[in-house]
């Protein structure tokens, strides 16, 4: 079947555009699936490989073949759907990384291993004993508590400092309050505060999981919300607003927009934006201002039909003010002024009806002197 086989009544020009572009989405990615199906080459390599971006990469294997991710971390689908099965949840450890610990952590919490440290335990299994320590530490810290106060006194304890540094204590701790305190991210926090994300984030996993829990509470009922308001929390700990780099996309446009009676088309044609993009951009974020120029008065945050509720448009005031502004001083026929200005008699004779009824009795005045 061909594109030209579900033109007509079947589908819609908007839905012939989706289907076109699905498939385009399709091809674009279709040698690295099979590699991805075929291979064990990781996903960055595939995506070099393929010229592709790996977070597009990654995005579309999880959108579209969930079964091969599945697969790809050892997850037994049965009879589940694949998109009901997470890899990661938060707060919890990865079936992977479950699976690549789980005899090491019980080695550890065992007294046949006591003699032996984190790391000698991590070696005898093969993996990297700061990674055990650290997956311990935030998955199984009970465990390394335990385990230390044994060896302690059995004599095993080696020296050295155990625990947070009071001086990591104090390097974090206006990071930990304002991550605490705020709706702002990791990444934000450290930003704010100057210091490393990786190791603030690895700090608040370590030694405030309680801060953790009370984050992920607070994004578990930000889900729930049905009406979110500008920079509120999201259940994935964004904002609800536009991000830095689209505000900076739509910023001379949006300008454009506000502050001049400029068309949609005009005013993309001057920038290079995305008409599509852009009426997008404006309906989600500026809502109050396409309400404001279409004529509407009301709360930006309900359901209108702007079809319905258009009232006197921006564009199309200043379009015609010129010419009633002469009709209003040179009172003559509706039908000359509009062939003056360029107009359609019959369309601006309406708008004068429906907006300056007064210029209506003008225009026959007009009539009546050239009489």
């Amino acid at each position: 079947m061909t594109f030209s086989d579900l033109e007509g009544d079947i589908l819609s020009p908007k839905e012939l555009a989706g289907i076109r572009k699905r498939c385009a989405l399709h091809g674009k990615y279709e040698q690295a699936v099979s590699m991805y199906a075929d291979t064990d080459m990781p996903v960055c390599r595939i995506a070099e490989e393929c010229q592709v971006s790996v977070g597009g990469l990654k995005n579309y294997l999880c959108r579209y073949w969930r079964e091969l991710v599945l697969r790809r971390n050892h997850i037994e689908v049965d009879s589940q759907d694949p998109y009901s099965i997470k890899i990661i949840e938060a707060g919890k450890q990865s079936r992977v990384a479950h699976r690549k610990y789980q005899e090491a952590v019980t080695a550890c919490d065992s007294m046949e291993y006591i003699e032996y440290n984190v790391s000698q335990v991590a070696r005898r299994f093969n993996l990297d004993g700061s990674a055990l320590g650290n997956f311990m530490r935030v998955h199984y810290p009970d465990i390394l508590v335990r385990r230390e106060q044994v060896r302690v006194r059995l004599g095993l304890n080696e020296p050295g400092w155990h625990g947070a540094r009071p001086k990591s204590m104090e390097q974090y701790a206006e990071a930990t309050e304002l991550y605490r305190t705020t709706d702002m991210s990791v990444p934000e926090v450290a930003e704010a505060c100057g210091i490393s994300e990786g190791g603030f984030s690895q700090h608040l996993r370590f030694y405030h999981k309680d801060v953790l829990k009370q984050k992920r509470e607070r994004r578990q009922s930000a889900q729930v919300e049905e009406k979110k308001s500008r920079g509120a929390l999201l259940g994935n700990g964004r904002k609800y607003a536009p991000s830095a780099d689209t505000e900076q996309k739509y910023a001379e446009a949006l300008a454009l927009y506000k502050d001049t009676a400029l068309t949609m088309k005009e005013i993309v044609n001057r920038t290079g934006v995305s008409a599509e993009g852009f009426r997008f951009y404006l309906h989600k974020w500026h809502k109050e201002l396409v309400l404001e120029r279409s004529g509407v008065t009301g709360d930006s945050t309900e359901k209108i039909d702007l079809r319905k509720a258009r009232c006197r448009m921006k564009t199309v005031a200043v379009k015609y003010e010129k010419a009633i502004e002469s009709l209003r001083q040179h009172p003559r026929p509706v039908s000359r002024v509009a062939v003056e200005f360029g107009f359609q008699p019959e369309t601006f004779r309406n708008y004068l009806h429906k907006y300056e009824p007064e210029l209506v009795q003008v225009g026959k005045r007009g009539n009546k002197l050239e009489k």
